[in-house]
Formats: C-alpha cells, structure tokens, sequence
C-alpha cells in the first residue's frame, strides 16, 4: 500500500524565495528520476509566507526509502543550509483503504 508524507517546512524571515526556488527545482527532479512517487506537491500556507507544506504519496515503502536516498535530496539539504527556521516536522501515513 502507498506511503503519504505530510511536511511542514519554516523559512527564516527573508529565506522565503530560496526555500521555494530550492523546493520547485527538487519536484522536477523528484518528477524526472522517481517513478514510484505518485504525487510530490509544494504548498505555502496562505497567511504566513514563510511556512511550506509537501504532500507526498509514494507506491510502497521502497519508493519512499529510495527518495530518501537519492542525489537531489542531499542536494537540496545543501541548498536550504541556514534557510530554515528549525527542523522540519513530518508526518509519514501508511494508508489503510482506497475507493
């Protein structure tokens, strides 16, 4: 069954748009190079332009651990460095039932 990651991101006041350009430039290459991610999608949150959130929906756990993994993703964590305020808090669902 297929793993969904929720993500809540914090930019540093003033980091906004280098997280945002970091994140926009990881879902091409996650679209490019991941065919077991199902959906891979970037939020800001509507009142407070410094919080991110990613909705992410992978088909089993292998796909998720490759994500992990992969090249872009150590890639990315170089590029937000002093960007973020905090750590990110992530919320990892194994789904139960689909329609």
């Amino acid at each position: 069954m297929a793993i969904t990651v929720l993500a809540k991101i914090k930019a540093k006041a003033g980091s906004e748009a280098a997280v945002e350009a970091a994140f926009k430039d990881m879902i091409g290459k996650v679209r490019a190079n991941e065919p077991g991610t199902q959906a891979y999608v970037l939020h800001k949150v509507k009142d407070d332009p410094t919080t991110f959130w990613f909705y992410e929906v992978y088909t089993d756990q292998a796909a998720f651990d490759s994500h992990g993994k992969t090249d872009h993703m150590k890639e990315m964590g170089g590029k937000l460095g002093g960007n973020l305020d905090g750590r990110p808090e992530i919320i990892i669902l194994n789904e139960v039932a689909r329609k």
